[in-house]
């Protein structure tokens, strides 16, 4: 089967809402392909605004994270029904951000991908591995494992709902790109392990995005690949380049 194309911008913590919206209005032009789902995963701030100027385009709004609570005291969370409510659609959980420097770890992250299913919301589940894993020669099945984790209880309809966003850490922000066939052999095995965890038709629905440093001059390469759906794009979404991405 032929899987629909994701383009998802990380904005991480970039742009104020008044910058964002201009980054809407530069991109408006450049970003419009009917055969590419195209998603700007904003922060919290950005939200009210950028779906709003989004109106009526082919983008899609997304957010970086949530707290699993619905509400609550929390203090400075954001839950799932507010982003539901907000017009989100897409929404990150596992960046190697939140796992690393907020310390969120495979339980935590569970929990996400299952309450965001329950709000209505589709996870782009980040994985991956660190250059010493990688140089180790475990990174698949540390990989494996996360998947193992992240998705234990969620169900074969759920994941095929699923976007899973293979990001190796050693290539996010670096310049640094994992070849095309390294990247295409991760996100084989990726699919391969939704194949055992539930079957083959859930393994060929479920969407697979690259995302370490993809951009303009490397994206047609990487989406060229049997086994790459997309990609999760973090410094390039912020620049008009882009939009070269979603068309590559």
């Amino acid at each position: 089967m032929a899987r629909r194309r994701i383009i998802a911008g990380n904005w991480k913590m970039n742009k104020t809402p008044t910058e964002a919206v201009e980054l809407v209005n530069t991109l408006a032009g450049l970003v419009k392909n009917d055969d590419v789902d195209v998603v700007y995963c904003v922060p919290a701030i950005d939200i009210v605004p950028v779906g709003a100027a989004l109106m009526g385009s082919n983008v899609n709004l997304g957010a970086q994270n949530f707290y699993i609570e619905d509400k609550g005291a929390f203090t400075g969370e954001i839950s799932a029904p507010m982003l539901k409510d907000a017009g989100v659609k897409y929404v990150i959980i596992g960046h190697s951000e939140r796992r690393d420097i907020f310390g969120e770890n495979d339980v935590m992250i569970n929990a996400k991908v299952k309450k965001a299913f329950a709000s209505g919301l589709s996870p782009i589940l980040c994985c991956g591995e660190s250059l010493a894993l990688r140089k180790a020669g475990v990174y698949k099945e540390w990989i494996a494992r996360q998947i193992k984790w992240d998705l234990d209880g969620v169900s074969a309809d759920e994941v095929k709902k699923l976007v899973i966003a293979y990001e190796p850490i050693w290539a996010i922000g670096t310049g640094e790109t994992a070849t095309a066939d390294q990247a295409e052999e991760v996100c084989k095995m990726i699919r391969d392990q939704i194949a055992e965890m539930y079957d083959a038709a859930t393994a060929e629905e479920v969407r697979i995005q690259y995302g370490g440093s993809m951009n303009a001059g490397n994206a047609a390469e990487l989406l060229s690949k049997p086994d790459i759906d997309g990609g999760l794009i973090g410094g390039a979404s912020l620049k008009e380049d882009f939009g070269k991405i979603v068309n590559a």
